[in-house]
Formats: structure tokens, C-alpha cells, sequence
């Protein structure tokens, strides 16, 4: 069975970047990962904390939310054409998340101390009911799903490209607003950001003890970058809904 069979919305998991080109004796495992996945949060955490009180002590921490998202997307793209190099770039990947969570995260805790906690203890609740779905067949992940979560989750993206674009001449979009239609869109973006943890769970069982060790990174990005979105629209749509009542 060849590992580009499978597919996933998630771009850590596309087939490019497991070819086995190496040989080696150890394989991937998802005791491997997890372990990985957690060293690379409790980093997140932590950069996150430190930003938090640089913010309360009157630094402008606007820069590490910029910083962090371009350092992230510049990354990732490395990644995406140096596979290779992500045992190091991950790591890296991880520092820069971190920043833009801490930055991002900071203006909303100011107005609302609690929300980013409440925000992290939704998206673990949400990673788990996921899991439990997967494992226990309630939900099924079948060709057609993938479709229409890879359709869904690239049009999201879209939405947000072309936000950010208009952004910069003083255009102003639904995506940044309150209005009803606003946070629907965030719910739906939050579902299908769940969602793609569905696929990445089933890419990786369908991996798992195939792929070389150092796939393990590949793998560790991946389910980063479904949580981080997975956060982000579960805090944007908690602060909006703060705002609006």
C-alpha cells in the first residue's frame, strides 16, 4: 500500500512528504508524536506566558504577532519543499506559533482575563471528542468527507487570503466583524478546523509503523497546525461573542 494513496485538507499530511526515500530499521509511532506534539505545546505554552507578562508590563508585543505569523507561514513553506530539514524547522515552527499566540492572544486577555483558558480548555474537550469519534467509528472517514473538508477548509483560507489582502488599503471585511454573519463564520471555520484533526488522525494510523522515524516531525507540524487553527477560532469566536453581549 503506497503512502500517496491517501489524502488529508491538512498540507503536513499531503503524499509529497511521505515517500520513503530512507531506510531505516525505526518507524514512525504515535507514542513518538505524541511525545513530540507535547514538547512542542508546553514550548508554545510557555513562549505565550513570557509574552503575556512582556504585554502587562507595557511592551508592544504587535510585532511577535506579526513576526510569528510570517515567521510561521515562511517556515511552513520550507518545510513543504525541504522535508528533510523538519527535525530542526519544526522546532522553529513551534517558537514562531508561539509568538503569534502570545501576541494575538494578550490584546484579548486584557479586555477578557479568562477567555484564552477557557478558549484552550474548549479546544482540548474538542480534540478528544474528536479522537473518540475516530476511534470509535462514529464517525467515518470516508472519501467523500475528505472532499468536502478539503473543499471547505481551502475556501476558508481563501476567504481569510483575500481579508488580509484588502486589509492592507483600508478595506474593511465581514471576517474582523461581530455581526451574526461574522461568527458563523467562525463556528464554521472552528468545525472544519476540528475536522481536519479527524483526517490527521486517520492519516496517521494509516502510517503509523510504515513511515520512517523521522516522519514523526512531518506528522508533529501537522496536527500543530490543526490546533493552532483549531484555537484560534475558538478564542476569535469566544472574544466576538464577549463583545457582542
Amino acid at each position: 500500500m503506497k503512502l500517496t494513496n491517501y489524502k488529508t485538507s491538512n498540507p503536513a499530511f499531503n503524499g509529497f512528504f511521505w515517500d520513503d526515500d530512507t531506510n531505516t530499521d525505526k518507524k514512525m509511532t504515535v507514542g513518538g508524536i505524541f511525545i513530540k506534539s507535547m514538547l512542542c505545546i508546553l514550548v508554545i505554552a510557555a513562549i505565550t506566558g513570557c509574552i503575556w507578562k512582556l504585554h502587562s508590563n507595557g511592551t508592544n508585543v504587535r510585532w511577535f504577532t506579526l513576526g510569528g505569523m510570517l515567521g510561521s507561514i515562511i517556515i511552513s513553506i520550507v518545510i513543504s519543499v525541504r522535508k528533510h530539514w523538519a527535525s530542526f524547522l519544526v522546532p522553529l515552527y513551534t517558537i514562531a506559533k508561539g509568538c503569534f499566540l502570545g501576541g494575538f492572544s494578550a490584546f484579548i486577555k486584557v479586555k477578557f482575563p479568562n477567555l484564552p483558558f477557557q478558549a484552550i480548555g474548549v479546544t482540548i474537550i474538542t480534540f478528544f471528542t474528536v479522537l473518540i469519534l475516530y476511534q470509535t467509528r462514529i464517525i467515518i472517514v470516508t472519501k467523500k468527507l475528505k472532499s468536502v473538508i478539503i473543499t471547505a477548509a481551502a475556501s476558508i483560507f481563501l476567504v481569510y487570503i483575500i481579508s488580509w489582502i484588502l486589509s492592507f488599503f483600508g478595506i474593511k471585511t465581514f471576517v474582523g466583524g461581530i455581526s451574526w454573519v461574522a461568527i458563523i463564520f467562525n463556528v464554521v471555520a472552528a468545525i472544519v478546523a476540528a475536522f481536519t484533526l479527524l483526517l490527521d488522525f486517520d492519516y496517521i494510523e494509516r502510517h503509523k509503523n510504515k513511515a520512517p522515524k523521522q516522519k514523526e516531525w512531518i506528522a508533529t507540524w501537522g496536527l500543530l497546525v490543526s490546533l493552532v487553527w483549531l484555537y484560534t477560532e475558538i478564542l476569535r469566536f469566544m472574544n466576538k461573542m464577549s463583545i457582542k453581549f
